[in-house]
């Protein structure tokens, strides 16, 4: 293991300060928690969101171990909010160059603004640091945005660091290493298992959906193709989560009536609780890098119908699971989704059974070994 202990982390997570303590976005606290005591301290750079206070996603800092350094919050789009995140980058570059001559391992989460800034500043602080730069977004995509192509070629570009991926990729430079996003713990998937074995795929059936409201992750999607399911074999819909558009798509889900749940921001516990009754997740979404919720759905048996975005077809196939090609027109995920329940009930445990197998690689325990063996040393 690298000598040195002191890490820092860029990032544009959401984190604010109150009497009660150090908050921040909750899946990204467990992931540094659970790495904490590789470390002697860690420093960590984000975006002050004082308007997520009471937002169930965000969860307190509890090890003493990590400081929260807070940086303005900038984006959105227009000339205005380009002018202001023009603005605030002298202030951002000096807060985390500040917080990069701290440490000597460097932890960057891309794409973001404080990860740019700190990618263009590692060219110049090489010696005597491990740069180690995650990179969340879909690093095979054809056409990503100006901003995410942008960054994706700088850490293409930057051998000297490790980088980590979402997914498998043909040429993928020797400096990038292909990581699953760890969101569970042995604990969860022993947990899990013995939900999955009890589980009886026979209708009617119980459907998640855990993410984003907006329409990349598919929403009005998947609705539209549960209308058209025979709502006898429809036992319920749980909506988990929020976005700008939910009022949109509850107006959207008056069909399915009663059955179509918005449960709104969950905490881990209760989020958990209501995926491992489902007996299938559907996530028709158009941009995605690897998400983790196909993962924890994963580790309850729930058999993912899920579209070709990213890395997923590198985990999800015809055995383990219903995989949406969204570039074939000749086929909607509504057939898709009627195939699922349409397939019989022999089939579909053992698809349950396969789809355990990929939860276990996203445990924090299969993590901490990646870190060991690619980023420590």
């Amino acid at each position: 293991m690298y000598s040195s202990k002191k890490l820092t982390v860029i990032s544009d997570t959401a984190m604010f300060q109150n009497e009660s303590g150090l908050f921040a976005f909750g899946p990204v606290v467990r992931e540094l928690e659970y790495i904490a005591p590789f470390f002697e301290e860690i420093t960590w750079v984000g975006f002050e969101q004082i308007d997520k206070e009471g937002d169930l996603s965000m969860k307190k800092i509890e090890s003493d171990k990590i400081k929260i350094v807070l940086l303005k919050s900038v984006g959105g789009k227009g000339f205005l909010a380009f002018f202001k995140i023009l603005i605030n980058y002298p202030v951002m570059f000096f807060v985390i160059v500040k917080s990069i001559r701290k440490a000597n391992i460097i932890h960057t989460r891309a794409p973001s603004h404080p990860a740019l800034i700190a990618f263009l500043v590692s060219f110049f602080m090489k010696k005597n640091k491990i740069w180690w730069n995650k990179y969340a977004g879909d690093w095979g995509q054809l056409k990503p945005s100006l901003a995410y192509k942008f960054q994706r070629a700088i850490l293409k570009r930057m051998s000297f660091s490790k980088v980590t991926i979402n997914g498998f990729w043909p040429d993928q430079e020797k400096h990038c290493f292909s990581f699953e996003n760890p969101c569970l713990t042995n604990e969860d998937i022993q947990i899990g298992k013995e939900i999955a074995d009890g589980k009886v795929f026979l209708p009617p059936y119980t459907f998640a959906f855990v993410g984003r409201f907006d329409d990349v992750k598919g929403v009005s999607t998947l609705l539209n193709a549960l209308k058209t399911i025979p709502s006898e074999l429809i036992d319920k819909i749980h909506l988990i989560g929020d976005g700008p558009k939910t009022a949109i798509y509850k107006s959207e889900a008056i069909e399915l009536g009663p059955k179509a749940i918005f449960h709104g921001q969950l905490e881990k516990l209760k989020l958990h609780e209501l995926i491992a009754e489902a007996h299938f997740f559907l996530l028709p979404s158009k941009a995605e890098g690897f998400p983790k919720v196909v993962a924890e759905a994963a580790c309850y048996g729930v058999i993912p119908i899920v579209s070709n975005v990213g890395s997923i077809e590198h985990y999800i196939n015809k055995t383990n699971g219903f995989v949406w090609n969204i570039n074939n027109k000749a086929i909607s995920y509504e057939e898709v989704l009627k195939q699922a329940i349409l397939t019989n009930t022999k089939e579909l445990d053992k698809m349950s059974t396969e789809i355990l197998k990929i939860a276990v690689l996203f445990t924090f325990e299969n993590y901490l070994r990646k870190i060991n063996q690619y980023i420590l040393n």
